[in-house]
Protein backbone atom coordinates (compact mmCIF):
# COMPACT_ATOMS: atom_id res chain seq x y z
CA UNK A 1 0.00 0.00 0.00
CA UNK A 2 2.23 2.75 -1.33
CA UNK A 3 2.12 5.86 0.50
CA UNK A 4 -0.85 5.12 2.67
CA UNK A 5 -2.89 4.55 -0.48
CA UNK A 6 -4.11 1.17 -2.17
CA UNK A 7 -3.08 0.61 -5.59
CA UNK A 8 -4.71 -1.70 -7.92
CA UNK A 9 -1.56 -3.61 -9.04
CA UNK A 10 -3.24 -5.99 -11.62
CA UNK A 11 -6.73 -6.53 -12.37
CA UNK A 12 -7.79 -10.41 -12.16
CA UNK A 13 -8.87 -11.05 -16.00
CA UNK A 14 -12.41 -12.18 -16.02
CA UNK A 15 -13.07 -10.60 -12.47
CA UNK A 16 -15.41 -8.52 -11.15
CA UNK A 17 -13.41 -5.66 -10.87
CA UNK A 18 -12.26 -5.86 -14.58
CA UNK A 19 -15.85 -5.62 -15.80
CA UNK A 20 -16.78 -3.10 -13.53
CA UNK A 21 -13.87 -1.13 -15.27
CA UNK A 22 -10.87 -1.01 -12.34
CA UNK A 23 -7.63 -0.93 -13.96
CA UNK A 24 -3.91 -1.15 -13.45
CA UNK A 25 -2.65 1.96 -11.29
CA UNK A 26 -5.61 2.93 -10.05
CA UNK A 27 -5.84 4.53 -6.38
CA UNK A 28 -8.37 2.99 -3.97
CA UNK A 29 -9.84 6.37 -2.17
CA UNK A 30 -13.12 4.76 -0.58
CA UNK A 31 -14.98 1.81 0.31
CA UNK A 32 -19.11 2.49 -0.27
CA UNK A 33 -18.76 5.00 2.14
CA UNK A 34 -15.68 4.48 4.31
CA UNK A 35 -12.69 6.27 3.46
CA UNK A 36 -9.32 4.35 3.68
CA UNK A 37 -6.63 6.82 1.65
CA UNK A 38 -4.16 8.14 3.92
CA UNK A 39 -5.62 6.10 6.82
CA UNK A 40 -3.13 3.35 7.09
CA UNK A 41 -6.10 0.74 7.06
CA UNK A 42 -4.97 -2.50 7.31
CA UNK A 43 -4.84 -4.56 4.52
CA UNK A 44 -7.48 -7.46 6.14
CA UNK A 45 -9.50 -4.74 7.32
CA UNK A 46 -9.67 -3.66 3.24
CA UNK A 47 -10.51 -7.13 2.33
CA UNK A 48 -13.47 -7.23 4.53
CA UNK A 49 -15.16 -4.01 3.85
CA UNK A 50 -14.65 -5.68 -0.19
CA UNK A 51 -16.04 -8.96 0.25
CA UNK A 52 -19.84 -10.18 0.93
CA UNK A 53 -22.26 -12.17 -0.50
CA UNK A 54 -21.88 -13.14 -4.31
CA UNK A 55 -24.43 -10.70 -6.46
CA UNK A 56 -24.33 -8.08 -3.71
CA UNK A 57 -22.89 -5.24 -4.54
CA UNK A 58 -20.03 -2.78 -3.30
CA UNK A 59 -18.75 0.55 -4.57
CA UNK A 60 -15.00 1.90 -4.91
CA UNK A 61 -14.06 4.91 -5.42
CA UNK A 62 -10.60 5.21 -6.96
CA UNK A 63 -8.18 8.05 -8.34
CA UNK A 64 -7.59 7.31 -11.37
CA UNK A 65 -4.95 10.63 -12.96
CA UNK A 66 -5.83 12.86 -10.36
CA UNK A 67 -9.86 12.63 -11.09
CA UNK A 68 -12.13 10.36 -8.49
CA UNK A 69 -14.13 7.68 -10.00
CA UNK A 70 -16.61 5.45 -7.96
CA UNK A 71 -17.60 2.10 -9.71
CA UNK A 72 -20.09 0.01 -8.78
CA UNK A 73 -19.27 -3.89 -8.46
CA UNK A 74 -21.45 -6.43 -8.81
CA UNK A 75 -19.41 -9.25 -6.33
CA UNK A 76 -19.06 -12.68 -8.04
CA UNK A 77 -16.60 -15.57 -7.54
CA UNK A 78 -13.22 -14.49 -8.35
CA UNK A 79 -11.59 -17.16 -10.67
CA UNK A 80 -7.65 -17.46 -8.58
CA UNK A 81 -4.60 -18.39 -10.71
CA UNK A 82 -1.62 -20.30 -9.18
CA UNK A 83 0.87 -19.45 -11.75
CA UNK A 84 2.75 -16.67 -11.51
CA UNK A 85 5.10 -17.04 -13.80
CA UNK A 86 6.21 -19.84 -16.93
CA UNK A 87 8.39 -18.45 -19.72
CA UNK A 88 11.63 -20.17 -21.10
CA UNK A 89 15.23 -19.41 -19.64
CA UNK A 90 17.22 -20.57 -22.87
CA UNK A 91 16.59 -22.34 -25.85
CA UNK A 92 15.79 -25.53 -24.28
CA UNK A 93 14.82 -25.04 -20.14
CA UNK A 94 11.30 -23.92 -19.05
CA UNK A 95 10.67 -22.02 -16.00
CA UNK A 96 7.18 -22.08 -14.02
CA UNK A 97 6.76 -20.48 -10.87
CA UNK A 98 3.74 -22.28 -8.61
CA UNK A 99 2.20 -20.24 -5.93
CA UNK A 100 -0.69 -22.37 -4.42
CA UNK A 101 -2.13 -25.71 -5.09
CA UNK A 102 -5.45 -24.62 -6.24
CA UNK A 103 -8.84 -26.66 -7.72
CA UNK A 104 -7.57 -25.16 -10.89
CA UNK A 105 -3.63 -25.81 -10.70
CA UNK A 106 -3.66 -29.15 -13.06
CA UNK A 107 -5.41 -27.16 -15.85
CA UNK A 108 -3.33 -24.09 -15.68
CA UNK A 109 0.29 -26.31 -15.20
CA UNK A 110 -1.21 -28.44 -18.68
CA UNK A 111 -1.75 -25.36 -20.41
CA UNK A 112 1.30 -23.44 -19.18
CA UNK A 113 3.73 -26.39 -19.70
CA UNK A 114 2.35 -27.33 -23.50
CA UNK A 115 3.21 -23.74 -24.56
CA UNK A 116 6.47 -24.58 -23.01
CA UNK A 117 6.54 -27.48 -24.81
CA UNK A 118 6.23 -25.91 -28.26
CA UNK A 119 8.70 -23.65 -27.90
CA UNK A 120 11.07 -26.66 -27.50
CA UNK A 121 11.18 -27.23 -23.69
CA UNK A 122 12.99 -30.24 -22.62
CA UNK A 123 13.95 -29.88 -19.19
CA UNK A 124 12.06 -27.63 -16.50
CA UNK A 125 12.69 -25.16 -13.52
CA UNK A 126 9.61 -25.77 -11.33
CA UNK A 127 10.13 -22.94 -8.45
CA UNK A 128 7.79 -24.38 -5.51
CA UNK A 129 9.13 -22.04 -3.46
CA UNK A 130 7.08 -20.76 -0.56
CA UNK A 131 3.95 -22.71 -2.26
CA UNK A 132 2.65 -23.33 1.33
CA UNK A 133 0.81 -26.19 -0.32
CA UNK A 134 -3.01 -27.09 -1.10
CA UNK A 135 -5.45 -29.45 -2.32
CA UNK A 136 -3.99 -32.86 -2.23
CA UNK A 137 -5.73 -34.06 -5.78
CA UNK A 138 -3.76 -31.23 -7.53
CA UNK A 139 -0.41 -32.70 -6.20
CA UNK A 140 -1.12 -36.40 -7.67
CA UNK A 141 -1.90 -34.91 -10.78
CA UNK A 142 0.69 -32.59 -11.43
CA UNK A 143 3.20 -35.68 -10.59
CA UNK A 144 1.21 -38.27 -12.36
CA UNK A 145 2.40 -35.69 -15.58
CA UNK A 146 6.31 -36.90 -14.40
CA UNK A 147 6.03 -40.67 -13.07
CA UNK A 148 5.97 -43.61 -14.86
CA UNK A 149 3.36 -46.51 -14.58
CA UNK A 150 2.95 -47.78 -11.12
CA UNK A 151 4.95 -45.31 -9.50
CA UNK A 152 4.59 -44.11 -6.08
CA UNK A 153 3.64 -40.85 -5.61
CA UNK A 154 2.30 -41.16 -1.95
CA UNK A 155 1.08 -43.34 1.00
CA UNK A 156 -0.60 -42.23 4.16
CA UNK A 157 -0.69 -43.95 6.78
CA UNK A 158 -2.33 -43.59 10.95
CA UNK A 159 -2.23 -45.23 14.04
CA UNK A 160 -6.20 -46.53 13.22
CA UNK A 161 -6.05 -45.92 9.71
CA UNK A 162 -4.74 -48.15 6.83
CA UNK A 163 -2.48 -47.62 4.42
CA UNK A 164 -3.42 -45.97 1.03
CA UNK A 165 -1.04 -45.96 -1.51
CA UNK A 166 -1.60 -43.38 -4.58
CA UNK A 167 0.13 -44.89 -7.97
CA UNK A 168 1.24 -42.74 -11.06
CA UNK A 169 -1.06 -44.34 -14.10
CA UNK A 170 1.67 -43.71 -16.67
CA UNK A 171 -0.47 -41.33 -18.48
CA UNK A 172 1.53 -38.15 -18.03
CA UNK A 173 2.99 -36.07 -21.55
CA UNK A 174 5.92 -34.94 -19.28
CA UNK A 175 7.79 -38.40 -18.42
CA UNK A 176 10.50 -37.35 -21.24
CA UNK A 177 11.17 -34.00 -19.11
CA UNK A 178 13.75 -33.45 -17.09
CA UNK A 179 13.12 -31.92 -13.79
CA UNK A 180 14.31 -29.79 -11.26
CA UNK A 181 12.66 -28.83 -8.28
CA UNK A 182 12.86 -25.54 -6.27
CA UNK A 183 11.99 -25.71 -2.54
CA UNK A 184 12.54 -24.00 0.78
CA UNK A 185 11.63 -23.71 3.66
CA UNK A 186 8.01 -22.10 2.93
CA UNK A 187 7.56 -25.05 0.82
CA UNK A 188 4.87 -27.23 2.98
CA UNK A 189 2.07 -29.87 2.50
CA UNK A 190 1.78 -30.37 -1.28
CA UNK A 191 4.73 -29.12 -2.28
CA UNK A 192 6.39 -31.52 -0.27
CA UNK A 193 4.38 -34.71 -1.47
CA UNK A 194 5.23 -33.81 -5.38
CA UNK A 195 8.97 -32.87 -4.31
CA UNK A 196 9.39 -36.62 -2.40
CA UNK A 197 7.94 -38.18 -5.17
CA UNK A 198 10.24 -37.09 -7.49
CA UNK A 199 13.08 -37.44 -5.07
CA UNK A 200 12.16 -40.70 -3.93
CA UNK A 201 11.33 -42.02 -7.70
CA UNK A 202 15.14 -40.32 -8.87
CA UNK A 203 12.64 -38.98 -11.46
CA UNK A 204 14.60 -35.22 -10.97
CA UNK A 205 16.63 -32.89 -8.68
CA UNK A 206 15.77 -30.89 -5.99
CA UNK A 207 17.18 -27.72 -4.93
CA UNK A 208 17.28 -25.38 -1.94
CA UNK A 209 17.11 -25.69 1.58
CA UNK A 210 14.94 -28.15 3.80
CA UNK A 211 11.11 -27.56 3.03
CA UNK A 212 8.71 -26.74 6.03
CA UNK A 213 7.29 -30.19 6.87
CA UNK A 214 4.00 -30.33 7.25
CA UNK A 215 2.09 -33.73 6.44
CA UNK A 216 -1.04 -34.46 7.99
CA UNK A 217 -4.23 -36.03 7.01
CA UNK A 218 -7.09 -34.05 8.49
CA UNK A 219 -10.72 -34.99 8.77
CA UNK A 220 -13.36 -32.34 9.54
CA UNK A 221 -15.78 -33.31 12.08
CA UNK A 222 -18.94 -31.25 12.56
CA UNK A 223 -20.65 -30.54 15.50
CA UNK A 224 -24.73 -30.11 15.86
CA UNK A 225 -24.04 -26.44 16.99
CA UNK A 226 -22.46 -25.81 14.15
CA UNK A 227 -19.03 -25.79 15.03
CA UNK A 228 -16.71 -28.46 14.36
CA UNK A 229 -12.88 -30.14 14.72
CA UNK A 230 -10.72 -31.43 12.13
CA UNK A 231 -9.09 -34.06 13.63
CA UNK A 232 -5.94 -35.83 12.15
CA UNK A 233 -6.17 -39.25 11.27
CA UNK A 234 -2.81 -40.04 9.48
CA UNK A 235 0.78 -38.77 7.95
CA UNK A 236 1.98 -39.09 4.59
CA UNK A 237 4.79 -40.49 3.55
CA UNK A 238 7.31 -40.52 1.02
CA UNK A 239 7.56 -43.45 -1.46
CA UNK A 240 10.66 -44.48 -0.13
CA UNK A 241 8.57 -44.28 3.38
CA UNK A 242 10.19 -41.01 4.89
CA UNK A 243 7.20 -39.10 6.49
CA UNK A 244 6.90 -35.35 5.54
CA UNK A 245 5.50 -33.70 8.79
CA UNK A 246 8.42 -32.69 11.40
CA UNK A 247 8.24 -33.74 14.63
CA UNK A 248 6.08 -32.23 17.49
CA UNK A 249 8.50 -31.59 19.83
CA UNK A 250 8.84 -28.67 21.99
CA UNK A 251 10.18 -26.47 19.90
CA UNK A 252 7.91 -27.14 16.73
CA UNK A 253 6.21 -23.66 16.69
CA UNK A 254 9.81 -22.25 16.11
CA UNK A 255 11.21 -24.13 14.09
CA UNK A 256 12.00 -21.83 11.58
CA UNK A 257 13.53 -19.58 13.75
CA UNK A 258 15.62 -22.36 15.11
CA UNK A 259 17.43 -23.08 11.37
CA UNK A 260 18.25 -19.23 10.94
CA UNK A 261 19.28 -19.14 14.92
CA UNK A 262 21.39 -22.80 13.94
CA UNK A 263 23.17 -21.57 10.94
CA UNK A 264 21.04 -24.06 8.63
CA UNK A 265 19.56 -21.70 6.00
CA UNK A 266 23.36 -20.63 5.53
CA UNK A 267 24.99 -23.63 5.46
CA UNK A 268 24.52 -27.44 4.64
CA UNK A 269 26.70 -28.75 7.49
CA UNK A 270 24.78 -26.98 9.81
CA UNK A 271 21.44 -28.70 9.05
CA UNK A 272 20.00 -31.15 11.65
CA UNK A 273 20.00 -35.11 9.81
CA UNK A 274 18.38 -37.54 11.49
CA UNK A 275 21.05 -40.18 10.57
CA UNK A 276 18.28 -43.07 12.18
CA UNK A 277 15.82 -41.96 9.55
CA UNK A 278 17.76 -43.25 6.73
CA UNK A 279 16.26 -44.16 3.79
CA UNK A 280 16.80 -45.15 0.03
CA UNK A 281 15.42 -44.07 -3.26
CA UNK A 282 14.76 -46.21 -6.17
CA UNK A 283 17.90 -46.28 -7.34
CA UNK A 284 19.41 -46.41 -3.84
CA UNK A 285 20.64 -43.20 -2.79
CA UNK A 286 20.72 -42.17 0.56
CA UNK A 287 17.20 -39.95 1.87
CA UNK A 288 17.29 -38.53 5.19
CA UNK A 289 13.67 -38.79 7.47
CA UNK A 290 12.76 -36.59 10.25
CA UNK A 291 10.60 -34.14 8.90
CA UNK A 292 10.53 -32.24 5.39
CA UNK A 293 12.42 -33.18 1.81
CA UNK A 294 15.77 -32.42 2.42
CA UNK A 295 17.38 -31.15 -1.19
CA UNK A 296 19.56 -32.63 -3.37
CA UNK A 297 21.84 -29.56 -4.14
CA UNK A 298 21.88 -27.35 -0.85
CA UNK A 299 21.24 -23.45 -1.58
CA UNK A 300 21.95 -20.89 0.99
CA UNK A 301 20.62 -17.44 1.77
CA UNK A 302 23.40 -14.89 0.44
CA UNK A 303 23.86 -12.73 3.39
CA UNK A 304 26.73 -10.85 1.81
CA UNK A 305 24.64 -8.50 -0.16
CA UNK A 306 21.97 -7.15 2.83
CA UNK A 307 23.53 -3.78 4.02
CA UNK A 308 22.19 -1.88 6.65
CA UNK A 309 20.69 0.50 4.07
CA UNK A 310 18.84 -2.22 1.96
CA UNK A 311 17.75 -3.72 5.48
CA UNK A 312 16.66 0.63 5.72
CA UNK A 313 14.53 0.19 2.48
CA UNK A 314 13.10 -3.45 2.97
CA UNK A 315 11.51 -1.74 6.72
CA UNK A 316 9.98 1.18 5.13
CA UNK A 317 8.62 -1.09 1.36
CA UNK A 318 10.84 2.10 0.10
CA UNK A 319 11.23 -0.19 -3.13
CA UNK A 320 7.53 -1.42 -3.26
CA UNK A 321 6.65 2.64 -3.00
CA UNK A 322 9.50 3.95 -5.31
CA UNK A 323 8.04 1.37 -8.39
CA UNK A 324 3.96 3.29 -7.44
CA UNK A 325 6.19 6.42 -7.66
CA UNK A 326 7.95 6.09 -11.19
CA UNK A 327 4.54 4.10 -12.65
CA UNK A 328 2.83 7.48 -11.97
CA UNK A 329 5.02 9.06 -13.69
CA UNK A 330 5.53 7.09 -16.46
CA UNK A 331 2.91 4.72 -16.80
CA UNK A 332 2.38 5.67 -20.71
CA UNK A 333 5.51 4.78 -21.82
CA UNK A 334 5.48 1.50 -19.58
CA UNK A 335 2.05 0.21 -21.27
CA UNK A 336 3.33 0.71 -24.55
CA UNK A 337 6.72 -1.87 -23.56
CA UNK A 338 5.75 -5.81 -23.69
CA UNK A 339 9.29 -7.74 -22.77
CA UNK A 340 12.19 -7.63 -20.63
CA UNK A 341 15.01 -5.81 -23.10
CA UNK A 342 11.86 -3.07 -23.86
CA UNK A 343 12.42 -2.39 -20.27
CA UNK A 344 16.03 -2.52 -19.40
CA UNK A 345 16.53 0.15 -22.35
CA UNK A 346 13.64 2.51 -21.04
CA UNK A 347 15.11 2.00 -17.34
CA UNK A 348 18.65 3.23 -18.46
CA UNK A 349 17.26 6.06 -20.22
CA UNK A 350 15.65 6.82 -17.02
CA UNK A 351 18.66 6.29 -14.98
CA UNK A 352 16.42 3.97 -12.48
CA UNK A 353 19.43 3.21 -9.94
CA UNK A 354 20.10 7.53 -9.75
CA UNK A 355 16.30 7.29 -9.28
CA UNK A 356 15.98 5.18 -6.06
CA UNK A 357 18.63 6.66 -4.48
CA UNK A 358 17.19 10.08 -5.08
CA UNK A 359 13.77 9.17 -3.44
CA UNK A 360 15.17 6.78 -1.03
CA UNK A 361 17.13 9.62 0.49
CA UNK A 362 14.10 12.89 -0.29
CA UNK A 363 10.90 10.79 0.64
CA UNK A 364 12.46 8.10 3.56
CA UNK A 365 15.39 10.07 4.77
CA UNK A 366 17.47 7.16 3.93
CA UNK A 367 21.14 7.25 2.10
CA UNK A 368 23.75 4.38 1.74
CA UNK A 369 27.07 4.84 3.63
CA UNK A 370 29.79 4.41 2.06
CA UNK A 371 29.67 1.30 -0.17
CA UNK A 372 27.05 -0.02 1.05
CA UNK A 373 25.36 0.62 -2.58
CA UNK A 374 28.34 -1.15 -4.78
CA UNK A 375 27.33 -4.18 -2.46
CA UNK A 376 23.50 -4.31 -2.66
CA UNK A 377 23.10 -2.20 -6.29
CA UNK A 378 23.34 -5.90 -7.79
CA UNK A 379 20.80 -7.67 -5.36
CA UNK A 380 18.29 -4.40 -5.23
CA UNK A 381 17.93 -3.17 -8.84
CA UNK A 382 16.74 -6.72 -10.43
CA UNK A 383 14.27 -6.44 -8.14
CA UNK A 384 13.50 -2.49 -8.73
CA UNK A 385 13.27 -3.23 -12.20
CA UNK A 386 10.97 -6.40 -11.56
CA UNK A 387 8.40 -3.86 -9.47
CA UNK A 388 8.40 -1.46 -11.85
CA UNK A 389 8.31 -4.23 -15.30
CA UNK A 390 5.40 -5.33 -13.60
CA UNK A 391 3.43 -1.94 -14.52
CA UNK A 392 4.48 -3.02 -18.37
CA UNK A 393 2.61 -5.48 -20.73
CA UNK A 394 5.17 -8.12 -19.46
CA UNK A 395 3.17 -8.26 -16.16
CA UNK A 396 3.23 -10.08 -13.08
CA UNK A 397 6.08 -12.04 -14.94
CA UNK A 398 8.83 -9.20 -14.95
CA UNK A 399 10.20 -9.67 -11.73
CA UNK A 400 10.88 -13.02 -11.95
CA UNK A 401 12.49 -12.37 -15.30
CA UNK A 402 14.74 -9.43 -13.90
CA UNK A 403 15.03 -11.31 -10.49
CA UNK A 404 16.38 -14.76 -12.42
CA UNK A 405 19.91 -14.21 -13.31
CA UNK A 406 20.65 -12.93 -9.68
CA UNK A 407 18.54 -15.90 -8.11
CA UNK A 408 21.20 -18.21 -6.49
CA UNK A 409 18.78 -21.13 -6.77
CA UNK A 410 17.76 -20.99 -10.08
CA UNK A 411 21.67 -20.87 -10.67
CA UNK A 412 21.97 -23.80 -9.15
CA UNK A 413 19.58 -25.95 -10.54
CA UNK A 414 20.90 -24.84 -14.14
CA UNK A 415 24.63 -25.79 -13.17
CA UNK A 416 23.61 -29.18 -11.93
CA UNK A 417 21.75 -31.80 -14.01
CA UNK A 418 18.38 -32.77 -14.08
CA UNK A 419 19.06 -36.15 -14.35
CA UNK A 420 19.52 -38.39 -11.60
CA UNK A 421 22.09 -41.21 -12.52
Amino acid sequence: MPNDTAIVLSVIPGGPSEKAGLVQGDRIVRVDEKVIAGKKTPQDSMVRLMKGPSGSKVTITVNRDGTVIPFEIVRDKIPVHCIDAAFMVNDTTGYIKLSKFTRSTYKEFSEASEKLLEQGMTRLLFDLRDNTGGYFDQALLLANEFLAKGDEIVYMEGLHRQREDFKADGRGMLKDVQISVLIDEGSASSSEIFAGAIQDNDRGVIVGRRSFGKGLVQEPINFTDGSGVRLTVARFHTPSGRCIQKPYDKDYAYDIYERYASGEMVSADSMKVDTTALFYTMKGRRVYGGGGIIPDVFVPIDTTKVTDFYMACNKKATTMRFASYVFDRHKAQLAKLSDTAQLEAYFKTLGLDSMFLDYAARVDGIKPAKGEWELSKEYMMPQINGLVGRYSKVGEEAFYRFYMPIDDAIKAALNNPSVVE
